[in-house]
């Protein structure tokens, strides 16, 4: 674990309750986050100070999705549906109602969005059209967290499954019980290779893709649930964060851990850690909590630059 170099950059601070989303920004350096104050504010890690409110919806932000091609951002508007935001011109251009649930992920396909839902449904939105296409349900259980290869879609559910579909026709194409408790948070790696889980039940569970979704290995990762999994941009490590209070490092090719980082030895946060954001920008790691804030970590092996 001494290899290892752990960095606090910046901590940003502004919003006025918990903080659940993270998305990147126009451009490298900047991102936006969200949370249950419904605040969306823009920010950039070359800037100090407060950011720059973007939105204010009435409802709690679960999940936001940035297209850097049209200059939008997608907002779940929590027990509503989804808010478009022009950037440049900091309007809201558009919104589609979609559920009288909470709004958990949003991921993107080509022309289409992938949208979680608290009712257990993926609903799938035509980009171009602004209209529901399909509506994907396969549990009466919230599907909280969506990863995605070229294709294939894997919906991880409070049910503790884990259900994987096929982008070309968003038939099953497999499903099996992941945890023990709600999967909150789903990553592939490797060139799709593996699949990542994190749960309530606090384990890091790796899938083997090619195999068939086959358990390679299950870690007691945390003390309490997981709420993110993501892998840096350099590729070089895993990163998990946790309603512990905690962000953990992990080696991108044993998954042996390599670093706690808390509030005590690294002036980590003090609550649940929420989401967590990888970077191009200078390789950083940004992480939000229930404690307001936002923190910019560089984590890299000694003596590299």
């Amino acid at each position: 674990m001494n290899s290892i170099e752990v960095n606090k950059i910046k901590t940003f601070k502004g919003h006025k309750d918990s903080i659940y989303s993270i998305t990147e920004g126009m451009n490298a350096s900047g991102f936006f986050t969200a949370g249950s104050d419904g605040m969306v504010v823009q920010w950039d890690q070359e800037e100090l100070g407060d950011g720059r409110l973007l939105a204010k919806l009435s409802n709690s932000i679960y999940s936001m999705l940035t297209l850097r091609d049209s200059g939008s951002l997608i907002i779940g508007h929590n027990y509503s549906g989804i808010n478009i935001i022009d950037l440049a011109k900091r309007t809201e251009i558009g919104s589609l109602q979609l559920t009288d649930a909470a709004i958990f992920d949003i991921k993107r396909n080509g022309n289409y969005l992938y949208i979680a839902t608290g009712e257990g449904s993926v609903i799938v939105v035509d980009l171009n059209t602004m209209e529901r296409i399909k509506t994907i349900k396969f549990s009466l259980k919230s599907a909280r967290t969506i990863a995605m290869t070229k294709d294939e879609m894997a919906v991880g559910y409070s049910d503790n499954f884990i259900r994987v579909f096929d982008l070309k026709n968003l038939k099953l194409k497999n499903e099996f019980e992941g945890h023990n408790k709600s999967v909150f948070s789903l990553k592939y790696v490797t060139d799709g290779n593996y699949l990542l889980s994190g749960s309530r039940d606090a384990h890091l569970k790796i899938w083997d893709v090619k195999a068939g979704y086959i358990l390679k290995e299950s870690i007691i990762a945390h003390m309490y649930a997981i709420n993110s999994i993501e892998n840096t941009y350099s590729n070089e490590f895993i990163i998990t964060g946790s309603m512990d209070k905690t962000l953990k490092v992990w080696d991108m090719e044993n998954y042996n851990l390599l670093k706690v980082i808390d509030s005590k030895r690294y002036g980590g946060h003090s609550n649940s850690v929420n989401k967590i954001f990888c970077s191009s920008y200078k390789n950083s790691v940004i992480s939000c909590s229930d404690d307001k804030t936002i923190s910019v970590w560089q984590i890299k092996y000694k003596g590299r630059s």
